[in-house]
């Protein structure tokens, strides 16, 4: 065999073997695989510490004399109204003395079908989980820019890279936040600012008795259940903060199949599409709620079929203890917005 030959056919081995062992991770683990290596190689919090950990002064108790009661403020806030967003912001930079992370998380989902939503409904959404977030984060730049740097986290969702049927406001929101805030990130990359882009995907939270429905002001009022496949606050808010202690630029996280179908609804669309056209959207959306376990065993096994084309593609990439942590909640959706 010629040097050449040799060459070529070491290559291809290679390559099947990287897009197997690829593959086969995908199908193992809770998050992208950049985060996953974070939780072993990177900047992280002791997880067994969280498990059962409870409230301000539980997490103050582990903190192993990092946080004192000081170092925690706890603010009333509607993010609705955008002109208090200075003030407090302000407030916090006054307790703290400087603000060095600033993490957006208000936000509610949807259930609604697409061509029944009141335009009130788009606007409310858009105003909540986009434009909200997006004027507090203008504010939080100002500030960076006094201090020298600083970093903004925004939760998105898997719901912001692939869109999800029954939720098209919520979608079309996250979608938007996705543009916003990665723009963000190219133009500040000189300047000492990085932006995190969080992603989770189902999540045990009250998220959908809050969730916005088809008609203004109404609430979808449902439930998660025990036997749902999602993952849960606490694990999905370890992720988090991997990510964050690390300054990863778009984290995933969500239970199998989900990643698998992320890497391939981003990395191989054509061949989403195909499958959504073979599986249909409400086979989607059951999975996504949990309310098939036989369809959603289906598509496990289709999503570990489709996952072994994957070996050409590249790797995903997209609470921190310092004294000026600034967390922002809507005081009317305490909960996360689970997607």
């Amino acid at each position: 065999m010629s040097l050449s030959k040799l060459f070529f056919s070491s290559l291809g081995i290679a390559t099947v073997a990287y897009g197997i062992i690829y593959s086969t991770i995908l199908l193992m683990i809770d998050c992208d695989l950049e985060l996953f290596l974070l939780t072993k190689f990177g900047k992280f919090l002791l997880q067994e510490d969280m498990k059962n950990c409870r409230g301000l002064r539980q997490h103050i108790d582990i903190s192993r004399g990092q946080l004192k009661d000081k170092d925690v403020l706890v603010m009333h806030m509607d993010v609705l109204d955008f002109e208090s967003h200075k003030n407090v912001f302000n407030q916090a930079v006054a307790h703290f003395g400087c603000v060095d992370i600033l993490i957006n998380n208000a936000g509610r989902s949807q259930r609604a079908k697409w061509e029944k939503i009141e335009i009130s409904v788009d606007m409310e959404m858009f105003n909540l989980n986009v434009f909200a977030p997006v004027n507090l984060t203008r504010v939080a730049l100002e500030h960076f820019k006094e201090t020298g740097g600083g970093q903004i986290a925004i939760v998105s969702s898997i719901a912001g890279l692939f869109p999800v049927p029954y939720s098209a406001s919520y979608t079309g929101a996250k979608h938007a936040v996705q543009g916003y805030f990665k723009s963000l990130h190219i133009e500040k990359m000189q300047d000492n600012i990085h932006v995190t882009v969080l992603c989770p995907g189902p999540t045990f939270t009250n998220f959908l008795a809050e969730s916005f429905t088809e008609t203004h002001g109404q609430k979808f009022n449902g439930s998660v259940q025990p036997k749902d496949r999602r993952m849960t606050a606490e694990r999905c808010g370890y992720l988090n903060a991997v990510a964050l202690a690390n300054k990863t630029k778009e984290s995933w996280m969500a239970v199998f199949p989900v990643i698998p179908l992320t890497y391939i609804s981003v990395y191989f669309p054509t061949l989403f599409r195909l499958g959504l056209k073979i599986f249909g959207n409400k086979r989607l959306f059951n999975l996504r709620d949990s309310k098939n376990t036989e369809i959603a065993f289906n598509l496990y096994v289709v999503a570990g079929y489709l996952s072994k084309l994957m070996g050409y593609g590249d790797v995903g990439s997209g609470v921190v203890m310092v004294s000026s942590f600034f967390y922002v909640s809507y005081i009317q959706n305490t909960g996360a917005q689970g997607n």
